[in-house]
């Protein structure tokens, strides 16, 4: 190609020096080597090689070895000693899950889920008492506005079996739904800040409490003011037929699951939203597949439709956020073709995922590991249990790469509470699920405390 190479197969393959300052060089040889390793053993040989001697941190049921497991909750309990003095200077008057109490809060619920220690529960309910004493009513989303709170608070309390409490923390969060569903609304449609932010804080609470929880009324009004809101922009960008289902946020059309449209179809193809069969097959379908084909060729996916450029590894932008997206197609759909994108997704997290700007959740290393533990809940491929075992590895030397730090270092969503929520869904892998994105499974849970 040399000379003649086009300047958008340029910004698409991108620079290497671009990478290596995005991401660390992966050292870690992939799993096959190690399943080579198993394959070479001598099937008479008297004593089989450990999971340790080929390089396994797990035994071939997909259990967590001991050794592992050992480090895991040393370095969980460092950490969570670190966040909470860290925790003494951060700023009182985030309330938000993003960046806030209500993120620490979640941090100690998973804490409490992973282990039915009752003194992780009570500490999450002190944090929620702090954040539903300051709710401002400026933003209504589970990430970053007062639906995440709220939502928290309302399952929290049901654990503790203080169902007035909880009741009451729905009623709240209901109330919100006006603003939501108003026409005149210039109300984005994203996660973190939109009606799709929303809509995952109901299908939270009827996840976790029953699906009584929140009536079925009210999911079906906040999903079909996203989907008006999708087929108004896409009629009015000419997109009808190529994607009936289009989104913006501040005038840009992002791809990625926090602003874009991979977070927004994701939502809307939860079952416990109970969107029709027929929207998700003529709407919400061609939209993904359009959004399939603005991928890169290697495997990523631009944080905007507009935007050529191959750099971001992140869950917001890019392939950690969309391989969610393309993983609950092929549930959705049955096509081998979600899953086919999904696989490819992985292996650009494999390479340019050990992010230099840090371990959290959003835009770090531990945010694109739970790309792996996702993909092994549907595939059962110990290969991606293996990747995201060590992508937990990295981060229990947290601090020592030279990372940036972020601007709320102790976060769920920027810092070391996001990081540590990783490390504890290592514990139980088939329980874990991605904090204020994936909904839970009762089965995966019941295995939770069956093991803990």
């Amino acid at each position: 190609m040399g000379e003649t190479m086009s300047r958008r197969l340029k910004l698409q393959l991108g620079g290497d020096a671009d990478m290596e300052d995005r991401a660390f060089p992966n050292p870690f040889p992939d799993y096959e080597a190690a399943a080579e390793r198993q394959a070479e053993e001598p099937p008479c040989s008297r004593t089989p090689l450990s999971p340790e001697e080929l390089g396994l941190p797990f035994h071939s049921d997909g259990k967590i070895i001991n050794n592992f497991t050992r480090r895991i909750q040393t370095k969980i309990k460092d950490l969570l000693q670190q966040m909470e003095e860290g925790l003494k200077t951060a700023d009182p008057h985030d309330c938000s899950a993003y960046t806030g109490w209500t993120g620490i809060a979640l941090l100690y619920l998973q804490l409490y889920r992973v282990t039915c220690d009752q003194s992780y529960l009570l500490r999450s309910l002190d944090y929620v008492k702090r954040t539903l004493r300051n709710l401002n009513g400026r933003r209504v989303t589970f990430l970053c506005g007062d639906a995440g709170p709220l939502a928290v608070g309302a399952v929290v309390y049901h654990k503790l079996k203080s169902d007035c409490e909880s009741q009451e923390c729905i009623t709240k969060l209901l109330q919100l739904q006006r603003t939501i569903v108003c026409r005149d609304s210039d109300l984005p449609d994203e996660l973190l800040y939109g009606r799709a932010g929303y809509l995952y804080a109901l299908l939270y609470v009827n996840t976790e409490i029953g699906p009584g929880a929140v009536c079925e009324s009210a999911i079906k009004e906040v999903v079909n003011a996203i989907i008006e809101s999708g087929k108004a922009l896409s009629k009015e960008e000419k997109k009808v037929e190529r994607c009936p289902l289009l989104y913006q946020w501040h005038r840009k059309q992002y791809v990625g699951a926090a602003h874009g449209m991979a977070g927004i179809y994701y939502m809307l193809m939860q079952p416990a939203a109970k969107v029709d069969q027929e929207t998700l097959t003529e709407m919400v379908k061609p939209s993904i597949d359009y959004m399939r084909h603005k991928r890169f060729r290697s495997g990523n996916y631009p944080s905007s439709l507009s935007n050529e450029t191959d750099r971001l590894v992140h869950w917001c932008h890019g392939a950690p956020g969309v391989i969610h997206v393309l993983m609950q197609a092929h549930k959705v759909f049955k096509e081998e073709k979600y899953l086919k994108d999904a696989v490819e997704c992985s292996d650009v997290i494999w390479q340019r995922g050990l992010l230099r700007k840090g371990y959290g959740i959003c835009h770090g290393t531990a945010g694109n590991g739970y790309s792996f533990l996702s993909l092994y809940h549907i595939t059962q491929d110990k290969k991606y249990l293996y990747r995201a075992c060590k992508f937990a590895e990295w981060c229990l030397e947290y601090g020592a790469h030279g990372c940036r730090i972020p601007d709320r270092p102790y976060s769920l969503f920027e810092g070391m509470a996001g990081t540590i929520h990783f490390l504890s869904d290592i514990l139980a892998p088939e329980a874990s699920r991605f904090p204020a994105f994936e909904l839970s499974s009762s089965q995966r849970d019941t295995k939770v405390q069956k093991d803990y």
